[in-house]
């Protein structure tokens, strides 16, 4: 299957995402219509903003396998499509804290801390490829749709495993602490659809026990499969097979219950919509050639391109 039809929405769950993509799309525009009339340097910091301001730095967390959202460059810098986005609230943060400029300090996170780190204020933005869920919400904030993403299974070509059915008996891997753990632990409890679900620490782990045949298949977002079999030219010997078995809207997370940090990150999704920049960052990533080589050739999904507009990208 191509990266394009990774993502589509399929008849498998189109109910249930229509209903979770309209209330994602319902969340941006409130964001946007939240927006202070107040300039943000007009009032006194705090939270988050105070923080940068006071050590001049911008924490933030990256993942290293999270292609084409967030990985490590031959140079050791992180790069991707939303580290890319991280960097334009930056600019806004800037603005906001009025400083002339702020340090960026990046930091690795996991799925399994990436939340943790936020929490603890280790870092100020989470920048990789993070699904916006009711019970994360309860923990961080979030910032408008980045993405549209669902669980699949990926097996090594000539496995007979094709479908979620054919998985009872078997071990699928996941990375700890992922939404794809919770999806594939809840379809292994359903009755007739018992299977062995283990975690590893992170994608290259994960990877590299379905490598090794210490599990049969790899539960993991299908764009994040796409990309990572693309840049290490394994499409040849891995297949992504079966259904969607899950929806992942993601975006930026952040602290929660800090409401001119949520205010400033909002204004710069609304300033890179308007401005089209929004477009050209996702271009970048998604249909033009990567630093590694390899292209994706993904156009932006229509829910995700509607996302946008709410929050002020032009109709073409």
């Amino acid at each position: 299957m191509t990266p394009g039809g990774a993502t589509r929405v399929t008849a498998y769950f189109r109910g249930w995402a229509l209903g979770c993509i309209a209330g994602v799309l319902t969340a941006s525009a409130a964001c946007a219509l939240a927006q202070p009339t107040e300039e943000p340097q007009a009032r006194a910091l705090s939270g988050v903003l105070k923080r940068i301001k006071e050590a001049g730095v911008v924490r933030i967390g990256y993942r290293e396998y999270a292609i084409p959202f967030s990985s490590v460059g031959r140079d050791g810098q992180p790069y991707g499509y939303s580290i890319d986005i991280c960097l334009a609230i930056v600019e806004d943060i800037t603005e906001a804290v009025g400083a002339t400029n702020l340090r960026i300090e990046y930091r690795r996170v996991t799925p399994a801390d990436r939340f943790d780190q936020i929490e603890d204020g280790r870092i100020d933005l989470e920048c990789g490829s993070s699904t916006n869920t009711v019970e994360r919400r309860k923990r961080v904030a979030f910032s408008p749709l980045t993405f549209i993403a669902g669980t699949r299974l990926l097996v090594k070509r000539g496995s007979s495993i094709r479908s979620l059915r054919d998985l009872p008996g078997r071990t699928v891997i996941v990375s700890r602490g992922t939404t794809n753990e919770e999806v594939m632990r809840r379809l292994a409890a359903a009755p007739g659809k018992e299977f062995i679900v283990v975690t590893a620490e992170d994608y290259a782990q994960a990877f590299g026990m379905l490598a090794s045949g210490k599990a049969d298949a790899l539960a993991a977002d299908d764009i994040l499969i796409a990309g990572n079999l693309a840049e290490k030219k394994l499409r040849g010997q891995y297949a992504m097979v079966g259904e969607l078995l899950s929806f992942e809207p993601y975006g930026i997370a952040f602290a929660r219950d800090d409401a001119p940090l949520a205010e400033t990150v909002n204004a710069a999704f609304e300033r890179l919509a308007t401005s089209r920049e929004i477009r050209l960052i996702y271009n970048k990533w998604f249909l033009r050639t990567l630093p590694s080589g390899f292209k994706l050739g993904l156009p932006m999904d229509a829910w995700l391109e509607r996302s946008f507009q709410v929050l002020g990208l032009p109709t073409d």
